[in-house]
Parts: C-alpha cells; sequence; structure tokens
C-alpha cells in the first residue's frame, strides 16, 4: 500500500497541473474573446427605450468596424488602479453608419460604457428643431425615436432643440432613442470613433425586474 500511495503521488501532481492549465488557457481565451472579439451587456437604464429596455442583456461585436488593438491603461478594480489594458478601434473596414447603436467608452469617465445611436457622421451638420432631427438640412427619418417625457424647461432644453452643430473628424454624434430621458452628445459632446468599443447586434436574454419574469419574446431579437 505505501509504494501505491508513492506512485500515485506522481500522477495526481500531473493532473492537478493539467487542471490548472486548463483552467489557466480557459481565462486568457475568455479575456482575447471579450476584449476582441465578442462582449455581454446588459441594458441598465431606459435611455434606448423602446429598441433596448432595462433588463435586456446583449451582445456587441468588436469586429464590425475593425480591429480592436490593445494599449497600456489603468482601470480600477474595486475602486484601486491597477495597470492593464484598454482597446483602441483602428477602423480598417466596416464603416460606422448613421443609425448604428454601438457601445463606447464614456469620453468624460472612461471606465464606464454607454449605449447610443449613431447619428451624425464626420463633417454632418446635426440639428434637433422642436424634437426633429435634421442631418446636413435634411430631416433624418427618425423612426426609432421616442419622446415620452416632455420634458422642458432649464437643464432639458437640448431635448426641444439643439444645435446647429459640426460633428468633428474622426467623431460620431450618438443620441439615445428616449431622447428625453438621454444623457447624450448634445451634452457631453461627440464620440471618438476609436472608443467605440463596438456595435450590438442581438439581445441574448431579457429580465424585467419589476414583474420578476423574463421577457421571452425578446430573447434572440436583433437590434436595429
Amino acid at each position: 500500500m505505501p509504494e501505491d500511495n508513492i506512485q500515485n503521488k506522481p500522477k495526481k501532481k500531473k493532473q492537478l497541473r493539467e487542471t490548472i492549465e486548463a483552467i489557466a488557457i480557459a481565462i486568457v481565451l475568455a479575456i482575447v474573446i471579450r476584449a476582441f472579439v465578442i462582449q455581454a451587456f446588459k441594458i441598465p437604464s431606459g435611455s434606448m427605450e423602446d429598441t433596448l429596455l432595462v433588463g435586456d442583456h446583449i451582445i456587441v461585436s468588436k469586429f464590425s468596424y475593425g480591429i480592436q488593438v490593445p494599449i497600456p491603461a489603468i482601470i480600477r478594480i474595486f475602486g484601486v488602479p491597477v495597470p492593464f489594458f484598454e482597446t483602441k478601434l483602428y477602423n480598417t473596414w466596416g464603416n460606422v453608419s448613421r443609425g448604428d447603436i454601438i457601445v463606447f467608452r464614456f469620453p468624460a469617465e472612461r471606465d464606464k460604457d454607454y449605449i447610443k445611436r449613431v447619428i451624425g457622421l464626420p463633417g454632418d451638420t446635426v440639428e434637433l428643431r422642436q424634437r426633429v432631427i435634421y442631418v446636413n438640412g435634411e430631416k433624418w427619418d427618425d423612426r426609432y425615436g421616442v419622446y415620452k417625457d416632455g420634458l422642458s424647461g432649464v437643464g432639458f432644453e437640448k431635448t426641444v432643440n439643439f444645435g446647429p452643430y459640426v460633428v468633428p473628424k474622426g467623431n460620431v454624434f450618438a443620441m439615445g432613442d428616449n431622447r428625453d430621458r438621454s444623457f447624450d452628445s448634445r451634452y457631453w459632446g461627440p464620440v471618438p470613433i476609436y472608443d467605440i468599443k463596438g456595435k450590438a447586434f442581438i439581445i441574448y436574454w431579457s429580465w424585467d425586474g419589476q414583474k420578476s419574469w423574463a421577457r421571452f419574446s425578446r430573447i434572440t431579437k436583433l437590434i436595429h
């Protein structure tokens, strides 16, 4: 029996090593896929209603517009700054188009991700007149925009009238579909294209937090 125990030790060490290696490889692959291929997000607010609802879980394609290249960065883990990396989009293919729903780093707080719809491209003139969007002087086909709240007054003037505003080179102008309840480019400016993380394309899960029930009709719904 003691000899059997001695013989089993190398085998157990090999199994442990193989298990650790498999876990390490799985973690590395998950990080690579999340950083460069696809990433899952959960919708936390109503700024994109009725296209996206609070509780929708979506998949974002990071290959839609080009290559995500890693660059050194500082991230926060439990509030502690840690050296790591973030990605920068090199727009090598798949031009960003008006109407695309994109996820990007919020310019004012780079550790936060925002999701909005592209309204204006580089060089476009964007204007909002009495809640009607005009791009380069022409009325934009705003089939997804809603104005639910009818907010007005101090702090909400830009939900009714905005611009004209010329989108700088290398940037896009983005707005939430729930126009009265979206903190977007009307307030904090354009989105640098290199900060785009990807294009939203499908809802893979949806949960109604108020009713505590899954929205099965929204699962596998393509995002437009």
